[in-house]
């Protein structure tokens, strides 16, 4: 992501928040404690939370009783990166394709405005070769399939990177190329898209292509679409 790199320092007290409970839920912790986990003194066990807190990596609440931490989206995000690129560094294994079917459904038309920011179709342009039809193919997934998509879950993927605005914030996301298994679709561009969303479905796949795939395909809610995806 466009943001500044990460001293060691600070991926270290991330893992080991992460390590004592803090991705899931806010656990309490003193500043002596977190000494011990880090090995350093109180002081610097302090001013380690502080910056994590500054630089919106960690959710910091003092009360009266102690004070309490969780990692944000952001600081798991981090953690993510880092564990992917020591996957690609230690355990890398060659691409693979995985096949993944599911119902089509009608979405809640979010993709239609996200695919058409500057922010999101430059990248697309530039990391997947296509600009995309403005929306999302989207995919209701049974259990067995849902299984086979949580693989992409510990794939790196093609990051698509977050952005700001004047208003907001953007979310990353990460995209896998993929063929649809339709006689018509031979030849045609799609990538499956996960949104950096830490509570974002599991049964659904999205899909996006610089085509109106619905039309192209003639398709329709509830036909069964097999997909192909190079993860």
């Amino acid at each position: 992501m466009n943001e500044k790199k990460m001293s060691g320092d600070v991926i270290f007290s991330l893992r080991k928040l992460a390590l004592l409970g803090a991705i899931e839920q806010p656990i309490k912790l003193s500043a002596g404690r977190f000494a011990e986990d880090i090995k350093s003194s109180v002081q610097t066990a302090a001013r380690r939370l502080q910056e994590l807190e500054r630089e919106g990596l960690a959710h910091r609440r003092i009360t009266a009783d102690g004070q309490w931490i969780m990692l944000t989206k952001k600081g798991v995000a981090q953690l993510k990166i880092e564990c992917y690129e020591y996957q690609e560094l230690f355990f890398s294994t060659p691409r693979i394709e995985v096949e993944i079917a599911g119902l089509l459904i009608t979405g809640l038309g979010e993709g239609g405005y996200y695919t058409t920011l500057d922010g999101y179709k430059k990248q697309f342009e530039e990391k997947l070769g296509f600009i995309p039809f403005p929306g999302t193919l989207n995919l209701s997934l049974d259990l067995l399939c849902i299984v086979t998509r949580k693989k992409l879950d510990g794939r790196k993927g093609i990051e698509i990177e977050c952005f700001k605005t004047e208003n907001r914030t953007f979310g990353g996301a990460k995209c896998f190329p993929c063929k649809i298994l339709d006689d018509g679709a031979e030849g045609i561009k799609s990538a499956v898209i996960i949104p950096d969303r830490t509570h974002y479905p599991e049964d659904i796949l999205e899909i996006i292509s610089p085509v109106y795939l619905r039309g192209e395909l003639n398709l329709k809610n509830g036909d069964e679409i097999r997909t192909r995806v190079v993860i």
